[in-house]
């Protein structure tokens, strides 16, 4: 079975808050490829949120118009995938009596261990649709659908926390992003995070109390 992660979230500010994990896209390898509010929920002060995550990846798309910050990323269609299976770390996006959807096919060239491949088809109308990648069946990162395009999406979890409002699936700015704290696994698969009521975060490995 795929390890479990978790992460158990406390907050002490003042104020009511949206806390909300993403991924940034460290060497994605697609371009424009934009952060998704992956994992959210909201919580009032002196109370505590617990995220769980495995590594099982999926290929999605949503009906979003031009993708921009603000954005709410719907899945519309999730498929499961698995970067380490020639036969499931690809798939096509097609277009056709009036609706998306994927569907079975081989990407262009020769696939890699270790990618996922969307080829979007000719029949893709531009600027209508978003396809992406997602974690634990909830989107991680999108890119604008194109026809005629292939894109290799090479996938290294890089995990963020922040606070302030938030909803699921909203396009990210994450340049704008000011109280983001980097969620590093080194030690473990369990990590604690205290948002203080100067909206500076604590951070440690484990499973350690972190009751007020």
């Amino acid at each position: 079975m795929p390890t479990k992660y978790s992460l158990t979230v406390r907050n002490e500010s003042t104020q009511f808050q949206d806390l909300c994990v993403y991924q940034e896209p460290v060497d994605l390898g697609v371009r424009n490829a934009m952060s998704l509010a992956w994992l959210t929920a909201p919580a009032w002060p002196h109370t505590t949120v617990t995220f769980e995550w495995s590594l099982d990846y999926c290929f999605a798309w949503s009906y979003t118009g031009t993708l921009k910050p603000g954005t709410r990323f719907r899945a519309q269609q999730v498929q499961q995938a698995n970067p380490q299976d020639l036969t499931s770390n690809q798939v096509l996006f097609d277009y056709a009596d009036g609706a998306h959807r994927f569907v079975p096919g081989k990407a262009f060239g020769i696939p890699e261990l270790g990618n996922l491949y969307i080829r979007e088809l000719p029949t893709v109308p531009a600027d209508g649709a978003a396809v992406g990648i997602g974690m634990s069946n909830s989107g991680v990162f999108a890119v604008q659908a194109q026809p005629n395009e292939n894109l290799v999406f090479s996938p290294h979890p890089s995990y963020w926390l922040t606070a302030g409002t938030f909803a699921h699936g909203e396009v990210l700015d994450i340049e704008q992003i000011s109280n983001s704290v980097e969620l590093q696994y080194n030690a473990g698969f369990q990590m604690t995070a205290v948002l203080n009521p100067d909206n500076t975060w604590t951070v440690n490995s484990g499973t350690q109390s972190i009751a007020a």
